[in-house]
């Protein structure tokens, strides 16, 4: 039996941050990862890899450079999945040694096997038992499989099976249009494979402001040629023979396609944890309840990052574990998360919001104005290409404060980060409008957009004063 002061059980981003955190706090921690590469799902199968593949796509492609040069550098051939995954591998490398080394100079013992409850403060590792007086749960989550899909099948997959696949598909078929669905689609149609998009909603991506998910879909149809099947259900899917997968929807309507992604949302990886025996608290699909400090319902055991579900993001992950441990162990200076969260969304073009939408402001009543900049009027996005994007601001009608941000278009995910902060430090237009952006870039689109909302006041107040 090994006594440490901390037990992390996973590698991910929670795992690693709440690790380091306790051990900059002088706590002697150890880490249990029941995986040989570190770093969890964001560094090996879900957030890195298709991000990065994300990018090759576009470069190999020539997607940027058709609009700015006017030239087709499209793939002319048929493409081993490795020929566009070699950059993927060598960003994953590197993560997962950034990873062990960031563990290793914070003294984290690391200790391989699959972690088991043996009651509320000791662990077992299949090699040694460990105890502690604090444990942070960190697991993750892995794809959720629906019944009625033959996952066993090399055509069939989940979200971390796809990257494995031998060879770009001609035809693919996307069953689910959450966030990680329609990533996927639209980084193999830029790679020129045939999509189809089935979802049981009548909108893409819901949450989204109205106006930027409208715009979104209007691009991946005209530009990605992705072929939506809306409020439409997957009665049966036939992988009996060989050649291509058989998919009828519950309207009647048949796909004949070579491969299948079922993006059907995620499930905690908390099955094997034996928390039974911890006297933790499980929720629906294995999620772990916690309260604001990331406490489970047992108090000296906290949990963060995937395995407690929403926002899932390696971000908040991150930022979750350092505050559960920072909570474990009295560091309070930071302790709850920021009110305000980003979402970055990776399609192809890429989306970011942070705050409110028109929708939320209309639900609750809130009267507001919106400003507007685009990419074509802009120097840098001439310059880079975008002629489709652009910068939404949401004021408060009241005070001008600045109450949420919507970006479509090249570095959105870079461009909501100046939004986020002067909505925290509780600013508006005059904050924006005092602001001087360098030129040319896309930070300018924040001057741009805030100027329109006050001369639409301007023009407003005029209009009153002269009973026009």
């Amino acid at each position: 039996m090994q006594d440490y002061d901390a037990i992390v059980i996973g590698s991910g981003p929670a795992g690693e941050k709440g690790a380091a955190t306790a051990a900059a706090l002088g706590k002697r921690v150890a880490m249990i990862e029941k995986n040989t590469a570190l770093g969890g799902a964001s560094a090996n199968t879900g957030t890195l890899p298709s991000k990065t593949l994300r990018e090759t796509a576009l470069a190999l492609t020539g997607m940027r450079a058709r609009n700015l040069y006017g030239v087709d550098l499209s793939l002319r051939r048929e493409a081993n999945i490795r020929d566009v995954m070699y950059h993927e591998t060598q960003v994953k490398a590197r993560e997962r040694a950034r990873v062990l080394d960031n563990i290793r100079q914070r003294g984290v013992d690391l200790y391989t096997g699959a972690a088991r409850f043996l009651d509320a403060n000791r662990i077992d590792t299949g090699r040694v038992q460990l105890r502690a007086e604090k444990i942070l749960i960190a697991t993750g989550s892995s794809p959720y499989r629906p019944p009625g899909f033959a996952f066993e099948d090399d055509r069939i997959h989940d979200s971390d099976e796809l990257l494995e696949i031998e060879w770009i598909p001609k035809t693919l078929a996307v069953v689910g249009a959450g966030v990680i669905g329609v990533e996927y689609a639209c980084t193999f149609a830029a790679l020129g494979c045939e999509v189809h998009l089935i979802d049981g909603r009548d909108a893409l991506l819901p949450f989204l402001d109205r106006e930027v998910s409208l715009a979104l879909e209007k691009s991946l149809a005209m530009d990605l040629r992705i072929q939506f099947h809306k409020k439409e259900m997957v009665k049966s899917c036939d992988s009996s023979q060989p050649g291509q997968v058989h998919l009828e929807c519950e309207s009647g309507q048949k796909l004949s396609v070579d491969q299948v992604l079922v993006a059907a949302g995620r499930t905690s990886n908390t099955a094997a944890l034996n928390l039974e025996a911890a006297g933790v608290t499980l929720g629906k699909r294995g999620l772990i309840p916690v309260n604001e400090q990331y406490q489970t319902n047992i108090p000296h055991i906290y949990a963060a990052g995937d395995v407690i579900g929403f926002p899932a993001l390696s971000s908040t992950s991150s930022a979750q574990g350092r505050l559960a441990m920072g909570h474990a162990f009295g560091f309070l200076e930071k302790s709850s998360m920021a009110a305000l969260l980003p979402t970055g969304i990776y399609t192809i073009p890429e989306i970011s919001m942070v705050g409110e939408t028109e929708e939320s402001l209309q639900t609750k009543g809130i009267p507001y104005l919106v400003g507007r900049a685009s990419y074509s009027d802009n120097a840098r996005g001439q310059i880079i290409g975008d002629c489709n994007g652009f910068l939404k601001l949401l004021f408060a009608q009241s005070d001008f404060k600045l109450l949420g941000v919507h970006v479509i278009g090249e570095l959105a995910s870079e461009l909501a980060h100046t939004g986020m902060m002067v909505m925290l430090a509780g600013g508006g237009a005059e904050l924006l409008e005092r602001a001087c952006f360098n030129y040319p870039t896309l930070g300018d689109l924040y001057e741009t957009a805030t100027h329109d909302v006050v001369l639409q006041c301007d023009l407003a107040l005029r209009r009153t004063m002269t009973g026009d």
